[in-house]
């Protein structure tokens, strides 16, 4: 067997890391040369790289296991944010249209470097990867990255503006996003798997300009109504169900409080909690940080 990564860690013992990077040199540049016909690389070549390169790394690495461990017996509150939803995991996701790892909450301890095999009692003082509350983030709307089923997915003109209105580019890429109405499907199997306890709406702002706004509230495969969201059922076939809401036409970046959004927008918000059988506490006003609404008690 051998290892085809190499790990952060391995920067902090050069030695170990020449050597695997020698063994792993010899098998790439076989690709490279024999496969590709590019001329390969040396030894001094890819040491200089990892100098470079790695060197800049280095004062960031550190046994994050034993460092949360650590905050955790000081009493310090630990959050972990993951950056993909349940419909990328590995296992419950849409698959093979996943990433490579599990992104769903109960997860968060083990990718951390906190890993246990029991649940600590609360109060008891003993370490253990106890999540005390799981936030489930959604948007105002959907989105996508990448190919496979994508149920609500707007084309058009009517795409363009709401991909233009939220951004919808990638940050690095600038490739643009897959978008369309709220799921509330999907959204409910997601939030499911993830055994969320709050949830956090956002972008609101983005539908501001919106005469109507639709909303996925089921869906139906060759005429009958689909029970649940399933992984493995046609989901390149299924046909959604909308639900018309009316939409406020005012821009909302200045209100501060529930009260102050206009009643549309707060009929938008909790037809969602119908839908979803869950309050939503947080709603997102605006990009900037401060932009944002308490509808319930929040952390």
């Amino acid at each position: 067997y051998q290892k085809k990564t190499v790990q952060a860690g391995e920067l902090l013992h050069p030695e170990h890391l020449k050597e695997h990077l020698a063994d792993l040199l010899a098998w790439k540049n076989l690709t490279l040369q024999k496969v590709y016909g590019a001329k390969g690389y040396t030894m001094e070549e890819l040491m200089s790289w990892v100098e470079t390169y790695g060197d800049a790394i280095k004062p960031y690495i550190t046994d994050t296991g034993r460092f949360l461990r650590s905050a955790q017996k000081e009493g310090k509150s630990i959050l972990f944010e993951a950056q993909l939803g349940a419909l990328r995991d590995l296992d419950y996701g849409i698959y093979p249209y996943t990433t490579s790892s599990n992104s769903v909450a109960a997860y968060a301890p083990v990718g951390s470097g906190l890993p246990t095999a029991r649940i600590a009692p609360v109060g008891s003082g003993l370490p253990g990867a106890k999540l005390d509350e799981v936030v489930g983030v959604v948007k105002a709307y959907s989105s996508c990255v990448g190919e496979g089923p994508f149920v609500c997915e707007w084309f058009g003109e009517q795409a363009q503006q709401l991909r233009d209105a939220g951004e919808e580019y990638g940050a690095k890429t600038g490739r643009p996003r897959r978008v369309g109405p709220f799921d509330c499907v999907a959204s409910r199997y997601g939030l499911a798997c993830q055994g969320a306890d709050k949830i956090a709406l956002t972008k609101l702002d983005v539908l501001s300009s919106m005469k109507e706004i639709p909303v996925i509230t089921g869906y139906k495969l060759d005429g009958v109504e689909v029970p649940r969201f399933d992984t493995l059922s046609d989901l390149d076939r299924v046909e959604p169900v909308v639900t018309m809401l009316p939409g406020w036409q005012k821009d909302i970046s200045g209100c501060k409080s529930w009260d102050e959004l206009p009643k549309e927008a707060k009929a938008y918000v909790e037809f969602l909690e119908k839908q979803l059988g869950h309050e939503i506490q947080f709603v997102s006003t605006g990009a900037e940080r401060e932009k944002f609404v308490l509808k319930g008690e929040w952390l």
